[in-house]
């Protein structure tokens, strides 16, 4: 078979192989329409529902403490003060695990509530999402990935948890946290300023 025959041949395989791969843009939620609601496991094995909630603002935080980027804002202290002063404000905390159980970065839900309640993590529950259902319907890319959905039911903010895409923990002093940002937004009854932004960390390890 000639040499460019071959090429195209394989670049029309390698395409239609793309193709058939579930598009997470097409699937995603977005902002300014209603959030999808949900009912995961708790790592206690209870069930939790989004839209239990309502009337609440809610953040929804993709987590995976195998990755590094959610280490540094774990291990900083910047994730569970975060967590912290929104719940103070009456917000609820929804932390999601979207890891695959064959995935290394696998931890059982024990194992993973001992890790978060080790770095002082004060998320109103954490979520299993072993089949990544919740994460593909999000959108959800990378951990961490932020979205906040408001007392309405409509997600208003998808994106990073601050403006600085890196693993040092020495940048979230010098970084704007969107997620403190578009919670005072909310309070103070104005639209979020940056309703969406680049999420950046690992890939989400879906199954």
């Amino acid at each position: 078979m000639p040499t460019l025959c071959r090429r195209s041949l394989i670049a029309s395989a390698a395409l239609m192989a793309f193709s058939a791969l579930p598009s997470l843009a097409q699937a995603s939620a977005t902002v300014g329409q209603r959030a999808p609601d949900f009912t995961l496991q708790d790592t206690a094995g209870q069930p939790v529902r989004l839209s239990d909630y309502k009337g609440k603002t809610v953040v929804l935080e993709w987590t995976n403490p195998g990755c590094p980027f959610v280490r540094k804002h774990y291990d900083s202290g910047n994730m569970p003060a975060t967590q912290k002063d929104a719940i103070d404000h009456a917000v609820v905390w929804l932390s999601i695990n979207s890891t695959a159980k064959a995935s290394g970065d696998y931890l059982q839900p024990a194992a993973l509530a001992h890790w978060l309640h080790e770095r002082k993590g004060v998320a109103t529950a954490v979520l299993m999402d072993e089949e990544g259902t919740v994460g593909q319907a999000y959108g959800a890319r990378t951990t961490p990935h932020m979205f906040i959905v408001n007392p309405e039911g409509t997600l208003v903010y998808a994106g990073a948890i601050d403006s600085i895409a890196s693993a040092r923990p020495a940048d979230i002093p010098k970084a704007t946290n969107y997620v403190k940002a578009a919670l005072a937004d909310l309070a103070a009854g104005r639209p979020v300023a940056q309703a969406v932004t680049q999420a950046y960390g690992c890939s989400v390890k879906y199954k």
